[in-house]
């Protein structure tokens, strides 16, 4: 029988590490972040990455993991995320899987995606040829390999036309047949998930709002000039995190920085519809819906129940 772990997750500021860190304490557990953008080194404001003094001495694993210049993926989450997670049990304490990213969370739970880590020259060449050619062409070319997935997709997708092609030319297998083995494969890992939301969604953006003008308060502005300074640029990957990219466009711009803060407000509630979305798709998600403000105590009662016979 695979092991079990914890999952917390839900929206953007709903008390995830809070009650992963309570967990933790509880349960003799560790937490193993699961946050698409706290991967990154030097991004700890607009991240909303725990501080120190915050994870009250609970161990937490994938933080500060690359440069923010680098590229980063599911496909390399699962298998650094997974060797944290085999740590764990193997100190025979409980895995606490924290964070709102819900494809990460996913695969590490199916504990698939190797297959499809590509190769970054052939990716080079094939958006190289994507750029010269033309999408309508490109999908043309994946139609005749993989006909399922070029018809899902849209010749302006060159993200996804270019990485279909990847995986054909580097494993042989077609990024369909790729998905039909992921679905059924077993998982790697038995998961309980507790998903964290507010009763009313003007509660949730309400509580949204106030966390991007702390972040202000704290110096999300600074944080983002010193990564500018470092070299990172608006085509990495990092630097399109919600926060950083609308205050980079406001720099762009040549308008105050701050200014940026009701834009970075109005993206943070639409992913948190977004990541709503996708975990009301899931039935095995257990909910704790807040009032107009969290009740840890409470959930802390309620989780521990839920949790305390994982074995």
């Amino acid at each position: 029988m695979p092991p079990q772990i914890a999952v917390i997750t839900g929206p953007t500021a709903t008390g995830k590490t809070a009650l992963g860190i309570l967990l933790a304490k509880a349960l003799n557990g560790e937490v193993v972040s699961a946050d698409s953008m706290q991967v990154y080194r030097h991004m700890d404001i607009g991240t909303a990455k725990p501080t120190p003094q915050e994870m009250d001495g609970v161990r937490h694993w994938m933080l500060d993991v690359v440069e923010p210049q680098e590229s980063y993926s599911v496909a390399r989450y699962v298998e650094d995320a997974t060797s944290c997670v085999e740590d764990i049990l193997s100190r025979g304490k409980l895995p606490i899987v924290v964070g709102g990213t819900g494809l990460y969370i996913d695969a590490l739970i199916r504990g698939t995606a190797f297959s499809r880590r590509g190769d970054p020259e052939v990716r080079q060449q094939l958006a190289a040829e994507y750029d010269s050619l033309g999408g309508e062409a490109m999908l043309r070319r994946l139609g005749k390999v993989d006909a399922a997935a070029a018809q899902r997709l849209h010749p302006n997708d060159k993200k996804r036309i270019v990485r279909a092609l990847e995986i054909f030319t580097t494993t042989g297998k077609t990024i369909t047949e790729h998905d039909e083995e992921t679905q059924k494969a077993p998982p790697r890992y038995r998961a309980r998930k507790i998903a964290l939301s507010f009763r009313e969604r003007e509660d949730l953006y309400a509580r949204i709002n106030l966390r991007v003008e702390e972040m202000f308060r704290r110096g999300l502005v600074d944080e983002v000039r010193r990564l500018l300074d470092m070299g990172v640029s608006p085509r990495h990957t990092a630097m399109q995190a919600i926060g950083y990219k609308e205050i980079v466009e406001a720099i762009r711009r040549g308008d105050a920085p701050e200014s940026a803060a009701e834009a970075i407000k109005l993206s943070s509630r639409r992913y948190a519809k977004r990541q709503l979305s996708w975990l009301r798709s899931d039935s095995s998600v257990s909910w704790i819906l807040w009032g107009n403000q969290p009740d840890f105590e409470h959930a802390l009662q309620i989780s521990t129940k839920y949790l305390e016979d994982i074995g």
